[in-house]
């Protein structure tokens, strides 16, 4: 069993991008339109054409112009990460562009989107056997990072995204959020040491940043009640401070 290796660990976290991402050319890569917005860019979808291969519907990710140094590693670092792991339940990286401009992560797109709105948009349309495969695909993709002694730090159902098959797969490997305090989304808390998500993190991690496997499943816990209410905020009325 591979071990996962933590790229803040290289001297030079460009040799972990080459190490464990694809080097993609910018001329495989067709970007169609903006789904979202990403920490460090717009995400888009597109598709991605590599020789010998067919065509494939990709996400991207991308870094925005003017960037400094350290948000290139940071917004690499995430594929660094995402290109040591290959488990149904976690999401597929195919490769990078850093070579040229805009610098990409492209990935698999999974058609429906984040688990949270997914489940907000089919309030009750889904049997409780089904939600509860979401949540099985959830636990075997965690259960895979566990193994590999990586901890995510950030397991919630807007970090789930879900394919047109209605497989769940872990996504959102960005560590950034963590060490820095300037995050303005009210989701993250600003606790000793940056900010942390704190409606769905173990008390341990709150209290003394301790984030291991078992932080993981508790909040794993909060993403089963989050699948089982379709999206409902977890203590949904309590401030985060009262939390």
């Amino acid at each position: 069993m591979k071990i996962y290796i933590d790229p803040f660990t290289y001297e030079d976290p460009n040799e972990a991008v080459r190490e464990f991402a694809k080097e993609i050319d910018i001329s495989c890569v067709k970007i169609e339109q903006v789904i979202g917005a990403g920490e460090f860019g717009e995400v888009c979808s597109g598709h991605l054409k590599l020789p010998g291969k067919r065509e494939i519907f990709v996400a991207i990710k991308t870094l925005k112009s003017g960037y400094t140094e350290k948000q290139r590693r940071d917004f690499l670092s995430e594929a660094s990460i995402m290109g040591q792991f290959d488990h149904p339940n976690v999401i597929h990286l195919e490769g990078v562009v850093t070579k040229s401009s805009p610098v990409m992560i492209i990935t698999e797109f999974m058609e429906n989107g984040s688990l949270d709105s997914f489940l907000r948009q089919n309030d009750g349309q889904f049997t409780v056997i089904q939600l509860v495969g979401m949540l099985r695909g959830i636990a075997a993709g965690m259960k895979y990072l566990a193994d590999m002694n990586y901890v995510h730090r950030d397991l919630a159902a807007r970090n789930i995204l879900v394919n047109s098959n209605l497989v769940c797969k872990v996504s959102d490997f960005g560590l950034s959020r963590f060490l820095e305090d300037d995050t303005s989304d009210p989701t993250y808390t600003s606790a000793l040491g940056g900010k942390i998500p704190i409606r769905w993190t173990a008390p341990e991690a709150i209290q003394y940043r301790k984030f291991t496997s078992a932080s993981d499943v508790w909040s794993y816990g909060i993403v089963m009640w989050e699948v089982m209410s379709y999206g409902e905020r977890p203590y949904w009325d309590m401030t985060n401070q009262d939390v």
